[in-house]
């Protein structure tokens, strides 16, 4: 059994839950450790049409709540983690929002690109070329999130792919691909840094986990060490298809999922 889940959002930014809605499911899953690592607000001249109105107004109080629920007693025990946009230009900013609330842990994430999203409303409508250099631009940009000491944890490392399966399959398989996801891969494990395995990929029309199986198979060849987690936007999705999960993560020799507490990383067996 898969006994924390870091990743989960509450209806602060775009998820349709309380904290207390989404600790229930955790209870009710039988979870011993949640996180709320809710989105960061994003920086002037970024934007996520998916964030509610108010949301970077309610971040801090949303912070708040956590902390004060964390001092209860009883199972799950609650995290205070924040989702932080990787955006490179913008490193005083991060480095002040992340001294602004005592997180326990970070989770890295690649929503943006030379400033362009590659979630929501993504472009992909370019030549094959500019495509592949996106990619290979991509696992540069997580080398440098995993260096750059602000992160415990790189979420679903190849998000990249949501909107452009079958053309991010045709790059993976490309002579230069394993190298630079490679390089990636040694940049976490020489940072301490967790690779995230994600249940989210499995709730996609792709149907596969963040990461797939060739960049599964890289990490578990650089030892990079792993942390389940969900994504969960809803409460039915805290702890959501684990031990499908689980099973995923068992057949490249994992046996110990990551977590984070008070910026220490600890590892239980599942």
């Amino acid at each position: 059994m898969i006994l924390a889940d870091l990743h989960t959002h509450t209806k602060v930014s775009h998820g349709v839950a309380t904290v207390e809605e989404m600790y229930a499911a955790a209870r009710a899953a039988g979870l011993e450790y949640l996180g709320i690592s809710e989105h960061s607000p994003l920086p002037p001249g970024f934007s996520c049409r998916l964030y509610q109105e108010h949301f970077a107004e309610d971040f801090p109080a949303l912070c708040d709540e956590v902390l004060a629920l964390a001092r209860r007693e009883g199972s799950p025990r609650l995290l205070l983690g924040i989702e932080l946009d990787w955006i490179p230009s913008n490193m005083p900013y991060m480095r002040d929002l992340l001294a602004g609330k005592p997180f326990d842990y970070v989770i890295g994430s690649l929503h943006f690109l030379d400033e362009m999203s590659i979630g929501f409303n993504a472009n992909w409508d370019c030549p094959v070329e500019e495509a592949f250099r996106r990619f290979e631009a991509y696992y540069q940009a997580m080398a440098d999130m995993a260096r750059s000491g602000l992160i415990h944890i790189a979420s679903h490392p190849d998000f990249i792919k949501l909107h452009c399966f079958d053309l991010f399959q045709e790059w993976l398989y490309q002579p230069p691909s394993r190298l630079v996801i490679g390089e990636a891969m040694q940049a976490l494990r020489q940072n301490n840094v967790l690779l995230e395995v994600s249940s989210a990929g499995l709730r996609q029309p792709f149907c596969e986990p963040y990461p797939g199986p060739m960049i599964m198979d890289i990490a578990a060849r650089e030892d990079v060490r792993i942390s389940l987690a969900s994504d969960a936007h809803r409460p039915e999705d805290v702890a959501g298809q684990f031990d499908e999960l689980a099973r995923y993560a068992r057949s490249y020799g994992y046996r110990e999922s990551g977590i984070v507490v008070g910026g220490e990383r600890r590892f239980l067996p599942f």
